[in-house]
């Protein structure tokens, strides 16, 4: 089979096969064969996978140095309704996703799909102005695919925005939250299957996932600038439908402060390759089970509108500081 069409779904039977004739071997040696042949299968499977991701790294990677993207510091990614951060950059060359080879392409109506180039805040900056969301059907591994990108073309510095609900009913509606740590509930990890060991290590360390000294220079820029700001725990939850009434009450006890439906997958990929992460929460409506109502998308996206202008400034000052 060639590599470029291994997708991660063709492992899923090929790995309970494997799986299944292993459990038999320990009961008759002539099965022995048997296992042998499917687990070999897999991990010949695994292995062509993992060197076609490489292979799209690498050729995607390329093609935007040679449009001209070259030694960005900071990536940024927008999340829901948070797409005008990218006015304020000045532009050097936007592309769309769709014209980059290997990018998955955003299916959100509110995300609109554009790797931006250029200045803020006196650096070199790529921005994301439109994310990607396990819930639109892509793998994790594409959902995070960017973030690998980023890296490879030189990027240190990760900076994430998303829209979240309020599980902590402290936290006012337009309101921003830098995240401190998270609790992933999606169905899976970025990170599972083959290492590639020159893209990180095979166990990354996760106690301190969200960058201590940027949380830091984030609660510092806000005191200065009078910017209402909270710091808590995000949970990423499947979606793409909203939370029910006990769903809110069991990500309480979770510990968490808000939800949302991305940030922790690529910020688990960002870890994974040593980039340092700041995320910010903008807080656009209320998960209070006992006090629930059906969400209204356009309000959702309005309330992240209001509080966007606070983070344009935060993620401004703050890559100014670095």
């Amino acid at each position: 089979m060639v590599a470029t069409a291994i997708h991660e779904r063709d492992l899923i039977p090929q790995f309970y096969r494997c799986a299944n004739a292993l459990q038999v071997v320990f009961f008759s040696n002539a099965v022995h064969f048997t296992a042998g042949t499917y687990c070999q299968e897999f991990f010949s499977f695994a292995a062509q996978k993992f060197e076609a991701m490489m292979k799209k790294i690498r050729e995607t990677t390329d093609f935007l140095k040679n449009a001209g993207i070259v030694k960005p510091e900071v990536g940024i990614i927008l999340g829901t309704g948070l797409g005008s951060l990218a006015n304020h950059v000045e532009v050097e060359i936007s592309v769309d996703y769709k014209d980059i080879p290997h990018f998955p392409v955003s299916t959100v109506e509110s995300h609109s799909g554009k790797l931006i180039y250029g200045d803020l805040g006196g650096k070199k900056v790529l921005v994301m102005s439109g994310r990607f969301h396990f819930y639109e059907g892509y793998t994790l591994q594409e959902v995070t695919f960017p973030v690998r990108i980023m890296k490879m073309l030189g990027i240190e510095y990760l900076f994430v925005s998303n829209a979240a609900g309020a599980i902590n009913l402290d936290l006012p509606k337009a309101s921003l939250m830098i995240i401190d740590d998270h609790i992933n509930m999606l169905p899976g990890n970025p990170l599972v299957g083959k290492n590639l060991d020159e893209l990180g290590p095979r166990f990354p360390d996760m106690s301190r996932p969200y960058d201590p000294e940027l949380i830091a220079k984030m609660e510092n820029i806000a005191a200065e600038k009078g910017i209402k700001i909270n710091k808590g725990v995000y949970v990423a939850w499947i979606g793409p439908s909203l939370e029910t009434r006990a769903e809110y009450r069991f990500i309480k006890l979770l510990g968490a402060d808000a939800v949302g439906m991305s940030t922790v997958p690529e910020v688990l990929v960002a870890c994974h390759m040593g980039m340092k992460v700041a995320a910010v929460s903008v807080i656009t409506d209320k998960g209070d089970p006992d006090n629930l109502h059906p969400v209204n998308i356009d309000d959702i996206i309005h309330n992240a509108m209001i509080a966007e202008k606070d983070l344009v400034l935060l993620f401004e000052l703050l890559i100014r500081d670095l």
